[in-house]
């Protein structure tokens, strides 16, 4: 997993945002190494945030982005009766199970914006107040998800530092030992 994206690994900005996006995904990755799902379900601050839920519901926002991207119905869209169900893992659902999601959205992600023509191709956007008006480009859409992603890996690593002591740089470690 990537701690950090050196300045000349990636040549041009369509790899360089791509390697920003993982570096990303694999701080909120690194939050789950050596949790059991109930530990990974755990919320031990005031918020009812637990690292498993925050993984499925990167996950989930990442393909929201990517069929948006695509302009292509979300399978996995929620509604405002199943909205807390995206920030949870759910009856059948395990770690291991959303990140093999994840893993599969994120390889989907990467081999869609390196087949667009142009970081400046544009998609629209469904009018709500939660998004930008009109269209917006590829390039937006990678800033937003390293954005979105970077947000939830610092909640991640608060989460888990509460549950057993385990700070970011430990877990780096940790990764990087195997």
């Amino acid at each position: 997993m990537v701690t950090h994206v050196p300045a000349e690994a990636h040549g041009d900005e369509r790899g360089a945002l791509l390697a920003f996006v993982e570096a990303q995904r694999g701080g909120l990755r690194r939050a789950v190494l050596g949790l059991s799902d109930e530990e990974a379900a755990r919320t031990p601050s005031a918020s009812e945030l637990s690292v498993s839920g925050l993984l499925k519901h990167v996950a989930e926002c990442e393909l929201n982005w990517l069929r948006l991207a695509q302009q292509k119905p979300n399978e996995r869209a929620r509604t405002e009766k199943d909205w807390a169900d995206g920030f949870r893992l759910t009856e059948n659902e395990s770690v291991a199970g959303i990140l093999a999601f994840w893993d599969g959205v994120a390889h989907e992600t990467d081999e869609f914006i390196r087949s667009v023509g142009s970081l400046d191709d544009t998609f629209p956007l469904p009018e709500a107040p939660w998004f930008p008006k009109g269209g917006v480009s590829m390039r937006w859409l990678l800033l937003h998800l390293i954005e979105e992603i970077a947000r939830h890996a610092g909640h991640a690593d608060i989460i888990r530092e509460s549950l057993d002591g385990a700070t970011a740089f430990e877990l780096v470690a940790r990764a990087q030992a195997g």
